[in-house]
């Protein structure tokens, strides 16, 4: 049995890697799609629009869909969106398939996302569901970071033949890793999820009782802000890289992404000290204001500011998300399974902020139209002075917390 529950967590691990990798592929992979379908900054805004768009659509009924027919029958109609989008790209790379089957990749990654916490806690244990979940982000983030690597590694191989579209071999390599967790989620004894009350979406009574309410609605658009920024940072600083500095888009373009994701993985760990010893809201302040200061850089440094800078507003972003989201719940006494879904639904920020930014680089150039990251930051940056949690986070005085680390640690032994 104990076996069983390893196996089974090793296979959700799987998953969130599948996911990282997967969707932080998007962004190294843009210049090179721009430069293969000819696409205009504005069209190719369309690519992160396709995919966030569908996590917008599928949050709210994808966590109905988890309470009605389980967890397997979830993860089996996941895969089979992910598996039949990639084979589509694989099959016909186009401008016009890609975006289609970016979307339907989208909807089984959104479906992914909702039931992959529920699904841990019960194989992993309540008492474990904290370690595990770590576990989960630091795998994520490990995916985040080795996807860009992996596609800079294929991108340096020659074609198979002339005009042959080198990254269509990781769609094809998609296709078979998706249909072999499909037959592994078929033979695999998961266990029977049991959703807690804050994780049940509720009826719609629910929803409408939190959509009259005003701070619903603007931790809904935090979450839009912060989401559309970290997606135009990841998806348009490899194209940014190339066509302001001249740098490769798969050599540094590429690299300056994978250290994007990379520092965001290590600045959660800077997070949790920090918010051990500060409230959530002015931690939330500080990590903006550097956040701003380092896209300033980025933006209108020279190029080798630019392939620090980009990485490190990845550091400065890594808080943002999980603050915001504690704050929001934090904020509401009721309903909390369906305002994670109003929130989750938030990801379509994604979407709209890289697609507003590519057409307004079509007018004004892509360094002022990323310069709409400022406006985004600068609306998470006032949540930190509105923001009134009914609940605030526990803090302690970093003599106690040093203190408390001290008892924690192993004792040094004895010397002969």
């Amino acid at each position: 049995m104990r076996q069983q529950r390893h196996g089974i967590v090793i296979y959700i691990l799987v998953i969130w890697f599948a996911i990282s990798f997967v969707t932080n592929l998007i962004g190294p992979l843009m210049p090179v799609l721009i430069e293969d379908f000819h696409l205009s900054l504005g069209m190719a805004g369309f690519l992160p629009f396709s995919f966030f768009l569908a996590y917008g659509l599928v949050s709210i009924p994808g966590g109905l869909l988890v309470e009605r027919r389980g967890a397997r029958f979830t993860l089996a109609l996941a895969f089979a969106l992910n598996l039949i989008g990639a084979l589509a790209i694989a099959l016909q790379p186009v401008y016009a398939v890609v975006i289609g089957g970016l979307f339907v990749i989208g909807l089984g990654m959104a479906l992914l996302q909702v039931v992959i916490n529920p699904l841990m806690r019960t194989a992993g244990g309540e008492a474990n569901f904290a370690f595990y979940s770590v576990m989960g982000q630091l795998v994520f983030g490990l995916a985040s970071f080795i996807s860009p690597w992996v596609f800079q590694r294929l991108m340096a191989r020659p074609p198979t033949h002339p005009g042959a579209l080198v990254w269509v071999d990781f769609y094809w390599a998609f296709v078979f890793a998706f249909a072999a967790l499909v037959l592994i989620n078929q033979r695999l004894p998961l266990p029977q999820v049991e959703l807690r009350e804050d994780e049940r979406m509720g009826g719609w009574s629910a929803y409408r009782e939190l959509l009259r309410r005003v701070d619903v609605w603007c931790y809904f658009l935090a979450i839009v802000a912060y989401v559309g920024t970290e997606q135009t940072l990841a998806n348009w600083m490899s194209q940014f890289l190339s066509s302001q500095h001249g740098l490769s888009a798969t050599a540094e373009g590429a690299d300056a992404v994978g250290q994007f994701w990379g520092l965001m993985s290590l600045g959660c760990l800077l997070g949790l000290l920090l918010l051990k010893l500060m409230d959530s809201r002015r931690v939330l302040a500080l990590f903006v204001l550097a956040a701003m200061a380092c896209v300033a850089a980025a933006l209108f440094g020279s190029a080798s500011l630019a392939l620090w800078a980009f990485p490190a507003a990845g550091f400065c972003l890594s808080v943002m998300f999980s603050v915001l989201f504690s704050l929001a719940l934090n904020s509401v006494p009721l309903h909390h399974g369906a305002f994670s879904g109003i929130l989750c639904t938030g990801i379509l920020g994604g979407a709209v902020l890289p697609m507003l930014v590519g057409q307004l680089a079509e007018t004004t150039g892509l360094r002022l139209a990323m310069c709409s990251v400022f406006l985004s930051l600068a609306y998470i940056f006032s949540v930190s002075i509105w923001a009134r949690p009914l609940v605030s986070n526990q803090t302690l005085p970093l003599s106690e917390l040093l203190q408390r680390a001290r008892r924690r640690a192993p004792a040094t032994p004895a010397q002969p």
